[in-house]
């Protein structure tokens, strides 16, 4: 009988403990289905300024359906695209992507630093050396910039960015994973940051400001290496200057 008794008892426990890891799976499952219910309304709202194809093609067809980068984006957050930093624009969020923006009058940046200050989440993508292929002609105002245009901002955070001192493809780290940059700039200052000097994390004020020396990395389908982590380290970034 005890024998018995105690093989009830085992098989008892086991039946507990496997109803409760069904159910844990199940919970799990519901909050996953939950979280791709999410309608764009749900999502956080992300202000966006950039000069990069992200929203289009370079030729604005409505056939073109957006970059693997902005879909990413767009599975999390609910895109609000700007065209400045000017207060008024500002105003429409508390999370904003500059990436690779092109030049902000002086207003604007005086603007965006105070928006920052007041509580405002900033991540910047500022490219010193971007390699992205246009087929836009120099001149062209469609044309992303060779270069991020920092007329002060950066050095009124206390930060310097450098160009690379070569050029190609780099493995780096953003937003805790290996991502694949090109000819990613160097910052250095008095914000924290990263030891490969891809990353500076400033605190401004009451808010956030994040700067990374690459926007290449968002080019996911030119770079040539591995790069299935790329949007994973900026969605990564963004959840980090958001809290």
């Amino acid at each position: 009988m005890k024998g018995g008794r105690a093989r009830a008892l085992v098989i008892l426990l086991l039946l507990v403990l496997g109803g409760i890891a069904v159910a844990a799976a199940l919970a799990n499952r519901g909050t996953d289905e939950r979280a791709q219910r999410l309608t764009a309304k749900e999502r956080p709202k992300l202000l966006l300024l950039t000069s990069l194809p992200l929203l289009f093609g370079e030729g604005f067809s409505l056939e073109e359906s957006g970059s693997p980068a902005l879909k990413a984006l767009e599975a999390r957050y609910r895109i609000v695209p700007i065209s400045t930093a000017s207060a008024p624009e500002l105003a429409k969020g508390k999370l904003l992507l500059m990436a690779h923006p092109l030049g902000q009058a002086p207003e604007d940046l005086v603007a965006l630093d105070e928006w920052v200050r007041a509580g405002g989440r900033l991540l910047l993508l500022a490219d010193p050396m971007l390699e992205w292929p246009s087929e836009r002609p120099l001149g062209d105002a469609l044309r992303p910039p060779a270069m991020f245009v920092d007329t002060g901002l950066l050095g009124h955070w206390g930060l310097r960015l450098d160009a690379p001192t070569e050029r190609g493809p780099r493995a780096l780290q953003l937003g805790g994973v290996e991502v694949l940059t090109g000819s990613p700039g160097r910052l250095s200052g008095k914000c924290q940051v990263s030891t490969d000097r891809l990353v500076a994390r400033c605190a401004v004020g009451k808010g956030k400001a994040t700067i990374v020396a690459d926007a290449d990395f968002l080019n996911v389908e030119d770079l040539d290496g591995p790069t299935q982590h790329n949007l994973d380290g900026l969605i990564a970034e963004l959840a980090a200057v958001e809290r």
